[in-house]
């Protein structure tokens, strides 16, 4: 399942966070690459220190606070966020995340975008699926959430600057389809209980939703 999700931010915490950026020292991104990945990967990330810390635990609270997000992802734990900026002529090319990164397994990648795109040109997540490529690029304080198991890659960005948090998180649900079932049982009990209420239809998706997580849970 590839998922936009909106409004994972503020605006004024997009602000904030672009503010903290700027404050950053960026170093080459193949520094974090693994070995194979290195050849294609040219961009820039932001260096490690106490305030990079400090604005990827609030994004990363953000992210798990959202609702959309807990109920397609069912996270039990992300890792910490990298800050990429892609300037004109950076690209990372064609490449699947490593299943694990920090001794975590990783089910879901995802990237929170916090430039507009209306700055930049190109520089859009490419993510390549049996029926073609999907090119993705959202609002800044927007996030696309899909399995680490894809190839994707990002473009070359031509004008601009393309700046993003990217993170992985491993699920509860480690099946993707399994999640996205669960995904859609629990907007159909949602908007079943917005309509009509509590009512016995409600309860017996609600039993489903959590017989199932329980049968496919691994905590």
């Amino acid at each position: 399942m590839i998922l936009p999700i909106g409004n994972i931010l503020t605006q004024a915490e997009i602000e904030d966070a672009r503010a903290a950026l700027a404050s950053l020292r960026f170093e080459d991104g193949g520094r974090t690459a693994g070995w194979n990945a290195k050849l294609v990967k040219n961009n820039r990330q932001a260096a490690p220190g106490a305030r990079a810390d400090a604005l990827k635990a609030l994004l990363g609270e953000r992210i798990l606070a959202n609702e959309v997000f807990a109920a397609a992802v069912r996270p039990k734990a992300l890792t910490p966020l990298l800050f990429s900026r892609y300037e004109p002529g950076h690209a990372y090319g064609s490449h699947v995340d490593d299943a694990l990164m920090g001794g975590m397994r990783t089910d879901v990648s995802f990237t929170l975008f916090l430039a507009d795109p209306a700055t930049y040109e190109g520089g859009e997540l490419v993510i390549e699926t049996p029926s073609g490529d999907e090119a993705i690029k959202l609002p800044a304080g927007s996030l696309i959430a899909y399995p680490s198991t894809t190839l994707h890659h990002v473009a070359p960005v031509t004008k601009g600057e393309r700046i993003a948090a990217v993170g992985w998180a491993r699920s509860f649900i480690r099946d993707a389809s399994q999640r996205e079932i669960l995904f859609d049982l629990d907007r159909a009990r949602r908007a079943l209980f917005g309509r009509e209420g509590k009512t016995p239809e409600f309860d017996l998706i609600s039993k489903s939703v959590a017989n199932l997580t329980r049968m496919w849970a691994q905590d």
